[in-house]
């Protein structure tokens, strides 16, 4: 092995051997373990979220796979459509070109030659962050295979009359020109006003005032509403008003939905540009008024002297005359929540267009068939609340039970070119004729077509299509095998739907409604089955300080530059893929520097999974500091020191295992530990607790095998007992190995670079390698050997006893070295007062090692009553552990040092104490939990006796 570790010599060359062999195909053999990657979209790069995200489930799959499971993460991109379209769009802006100077087909193909060239990158990145994902079955949302998908799902609910076309309220974004989702809209506060305005009752000299964020919108109201019970307004309550600047009369209705206690208790209703307006004049019979054209202008149904202006340009003419005619009431700042559409940065209009709804609340059809909700909805409700699918954390099933029970009809159609076309045609009559091809809409209608079909020019919503994902990537809905465009077979439903459902999903909590109810909703309904047993919410990343990361704060990390370094003489684009805005870079350059002044070393993709590792709690929110990944480095390199350091013990040849089993107690209790560490980690990953997960193997990796069983094993490595010795190095050997397969889920490549130079990694995974991995005989790969299992070890209690007391003996005596300041190549004496017979015996078996590894003279008891000398004092049970102080320790300063020792004891009694006085603790604790806390503070008084009586002998 080379000296130091370096990672980036090993990661450049370990996953091109790990995809080229094959290892990350399902095996064919064991129980069916399936992962569904959330696609991400075509355009993207990886960002600290996707890399956090994709670490979680490749830890997943590693470990499942090496348990032996047939193991599938299937793979694949989001063809993204507003976002794909909007680049190709830019691109030919720079050429003075739009759209549809190309036409339709011509711009498709340009989108299709962008994606070719430049689709791929954020799966490339994921290979540098170690996904073992099955790349030969990559799928794109835009395939063949899963565009047949799309049109029969459509085909199938528009025939069953679960999806119609309709004149409906949606979100709009007028730069754009298309409809967009709720996920594709950020409500952003910004610095506005509320107007106050009169609205004069007809016939009368009384009037309403009613107050706006929107006064433009007035244009197009059509009533004013009260509260019910206002009796302020009973007597106006179906009145009319006469609406300033239209020269219309409106209602005065009385609704629940105003507050009567806010503001003047009026609210003007708009139901054409305001959603909560919209519920209302539906309940209300009102006809909704649209006032904006598609581009967010005054339309034709306003008055002729704001038509064509912009609707701010309009807002700025409707307030001058307002006020000149004194309608104007007041005019206050206000702080207001406005949508901004994500991909534009457009303010959003709700707007009143056709389009095309999947029907997700209606009971039962006119004609007698199941709704929406009975076919759909419920059974995706049922699925959860049944425990058929199960949430991590739990509590988020409330969320996605909450939206279910509160959801609306689902507008699927997107006014763009790039995506799936409607699979529907118009004739000229406007009847609707739905089917795969104008021959099949045409052969199934029921009735005739009057003159030519034009095809609908909107597509679908992409979350249309990622609601097909679970079953549309295996190959449904085809009979056979499907293949991509190379002719290489992706997917067969037949032999693949083994994988359905999958065994756990992995997302995000801001995509529970809008992609995973939706995959429940389709997969119920087209296969009978969940599309995965379980639903892993993951938390989102965020800075060191706990602030969202964002270009504009200039906290943003990019996870490659983290893997790489990033350096700042001078800070380059290259270094900062994600952050290529000059006043973005100067911004992390800035925030860099105060902590790294030459730049942020060259961490490792090991390093940051298991920084992410450590982080994945059940909390909605992690804080990533680049220090913990450090860290976690120097896990690494202690891991590779650690290796190097029982490889150069090892003599050539075979390590021959003894023939009675281990021969020294420090071997037992190692191998004791790494039983129950393992169990641990089991338990860990069936709750996704990664953390404690990651927290298990690093307590055991680097306390108990590299400081502590590296140490206890020197003594028998130097001693003159050969079969120690032999015993010894064949353990150090066998934990370590066993070691490099718990880790490799979690830090994968220096794990399979390590195992790689283990003398006994050929017979080991022979023996270690899963009945349903490839054939033995091909060059193994850490990946395909069985993951550890507690059963595989066995535990030593006795011995664990023994060398835990051994320990806490060492510790006690390096404790008062260090305190103390004493050379650690000084011998010192060492002597022993009280204590019990155990305690004699163990001096007794210890002895020399003790002598050996604390740098001691050898011990020596002092009888009862005998004069002790002044002496530094560590305390084990009743044993003290006496350093005498002559020549050695100054006697204030060990009077200092035991009183310091005293006072912490002092404090973990009272954290005891605490503990044990709450009844509520005692009551629910797990009984093993509450007798181990009676224990600990039973042994903290033993302690602390033992202490106060050295502290007073030495006055």
């Amino acid at each position: 092995m080379e000296k130091s570790f370096e990672p980036a010599q090993i990661e450049s060359k370990w996953y091109e051997r790990w995809e080229a062999s094959g290892a990350f195909q399902p095996s064919g053999k064991g129980e069916p373990y399936c992962i569904l990657l959330p696609p991400p979209n075509v355009t993207g790069t990886l960002h600290m979220g996707h890399a956090f995200q994709q670490t979680v489930m490749d830890m997943l799959v590693r470990y499942h796979r090496m348990r032996g499971f047939n193991t599938l993460w299937q793979v694949g991109t989001d063809h993204a459509g507003i976002a794909t379209q909007k680049i190709v769009e830019n691109q030919l802006a720079v050429e003075e070109k739009t759209r549809h100077d190309l036409g339709r087909d011509a711009f498709i193909e340009r989108v299709w030659t962008w994606k070719e060239e430049s689709g791929s990158t954020i799966t490339n990145q994921m290979r540098r962050i170690g996904a073992a994902a099955d790349w030969s079955r990559e799928r794109f949302t835009m395939d063949e295979g899963l565009s047949a998908a799309v049109r029969k799902v459509f085909i199938d609910w528009y025939r069953a009359g679960l999806i119609y076309r309709g004149n409906r309220l949606v979100n709009w974004d007028p730069l754009l020109g298309t409809a967009v989702s709720d996920l594709e809209v950020n409500n952003v506060e910004r610095d506005g006003h509320m107007w106050s305005i009169r609205y004069p009752v007809a016939g009368s000299d009384e009037s309403l005032v009613v107050a706006t964020t929107r006064p433009e919108t007035m244009l197009g109201d059509v009533a004013v509403a009260v509260h019910p019970e206002d009796e302020r307004y009973a007597h106006l309550v179906g009145k009319t008003l006469r609406l300033p600047l239209t020269g219309r009369e409106i209602p005065v209705i009385a609704d629940d939905y105003v507050d009567k206690d806010f503001g003047t208790g009026c609210v003007k209703i708009t139901p054409a540009h305001d959603f909560n307006d919209y519920a209302i004049g539906q309940r209300h019979k009102l006809p909704p008024i649209t006032i904006f054209t598609l581009g967010a202008k005054v339309n034709d149904n306003a008055p002729e002297k704001y038509r064509g202006l912009d609707r701010y340009d309009a807002r700025k003419a409707v307030l001058v005359d307002l006020e000149a005619l004194g309608l104007l009431v007041e005019t206050k700042p206000h702080k207001l929540q406005v949508p901004v559409s994500q991909r534009s940065d457009a303010v959003i209009e709700p707007m009143l267009t056709d389009q095309w709804f999947v029907d997700l609340t209606s009971d039962v059809q006119t004609d007698g068939r199941p709704g929406g909700r009975k076919a759909i909805t419920e059974p995706a409700l049922d699925a959860v609340r049944s425990g058929e699918i199960k949430f991590v954390p739990e509590n988020w099933s409330t969320t996605y039970t909450q939206w279910l029970d509160n959801i609306q009809d689902w507008c699927i159609s997107r006014q763009l070119w790039w995506g799936h076309r409607i699979p529907a045609w118009y004739d000229e009559a406007g009847n609707i004729f739905v089917g795969e091809d104008e021959a099949d809409a045409r052969a199934s209608a029921s009735v005739a077509p009057v003159g030519t079909l034009r095809q609908d020019d909107d597509v679908l919503d992409t979350w249309f299509s990622s609601a097909l994902w679970p079953f549309s990537t295996l190959g449904w809905p085809a009979d056979g095998p499907v293949q991509n465009e190379r002719g290489e077979v992706v997917a067969n439903w037949e032999q693949d739907k083994i994988f359905l459902p999958s065994a756990v999903l992995v997302t995000g909590f801001d995509i529970i409604f809008f992609w995973v109810a939706r995959m429940v909703m389709a997969t119920k309904y087209f296969t009978g089955q969940i599309p995965f047993r379980e639903v892993y919410i993951n938390a989102i990343v965020r800075d060191a300080e706990g602030q969202k990361m964002s270009k504009s704060k200039g906290n943003t990390l990019d996870p490659l530059d983290l893997i790489d370094g990033i350096a700042l003489e001078p800070l380059v684009e290259k270094s900062t893929r994600s952050l290529l805005i000059p006043q973005v870079r100067a911004k992390v350059e800035k925030r860099i520097r105060k902590d790294y002044p030459d730049g942020i070393p060259a961490i490792g993709t090991d390093a940051l999974r298991f920084t992410f590792a450590a982080l994945a709690s059940y909390s909605r929110t992690i804080n990533f500091d680049i220090k913990r990944a450090e860290g976690y480095k120097a896990f690494c390199n202690k891991l590779w020191n650690a290796a190097r350091f029982v490889l150069m013990n090892l003599p050539e040849g075979e390590i021959a295992a003894p023939v009675d089993g281990p021969v020294t107690e420090a071997e037992r209790w190692i191998i004791t530990r790494l039983k129950y560490t393992l169990d641990y980690v089991e338990q860990h990953f069936v709750s996704y607790r990664f953390d404690q997960l990651a927290q298990a193997l690093y307590e055991f990796v680097w306390n108990e095998y590299c400081d502590w069983f590296l140490e206890l094993s020197k003594p028998a490595l130097n001693g003159d007992d050969a079969a120690a010795a032999a015993s010894t190095r064949h353990t150090l050997l066998v934990v370590l190995e066993s070691v490099l397969r718990a880790l490799h889920p979690v830090i994968p490549f220096i794990t399979e670079e390590i195992w790689r130079e283990l003398p006994v990694r050929s017979s080991l995974s022979a023996k270690n390698r899963p009945a349903s991995m490839p054939d033995s005989s091909k060059e193994p790969l850490i990946l395909e050997c069985n993951y550890p299992r507690p059963n595989d070890y066995v535990a030593d209690d006795t011995a664990t006893a023994e060398i835990e007391w051994f320990k806490a003996v060492l510790s006690g005596i390096r404790r008062i070295r260090s305190e103390m300041n004493i050379p650690p190549g000084k011998a010192i004496p060492l002597l022993l007062a009280d204590g019990d017979s155990g305690d004699r015996t163990r001096v007794a078996k210890f002895a020399t090692q003790i002598a050996f590894l604390a740098r001691t003279e050898a011990p020596q008891w002092i009888g009862a009553g005998a004069d002790e000398p002044a002496a530094a004092a560590a305390v084990v049970g009743t044993l003290r552990v006496l350093i005498p102080l002559a020549g050695l320790i100054d006697l204030a300063a060990e009077k200092a040092r035991l009183a310091k020792e005293i006072g912490r004891i002092e404090v973990e009694i009272k954290k005891c104490e605490g503990k044990l006085g709450n009844a509520s603790f005692v009551a629910n604790a797990p009984a093993e939990v509450v007798a181990q806390e009676r224990q600990r503070i039973n042994d903290w008084n033993t302690t602390l006796g033992a202490l106060r009586e050295q502290a007073q002998k030495l006055g």
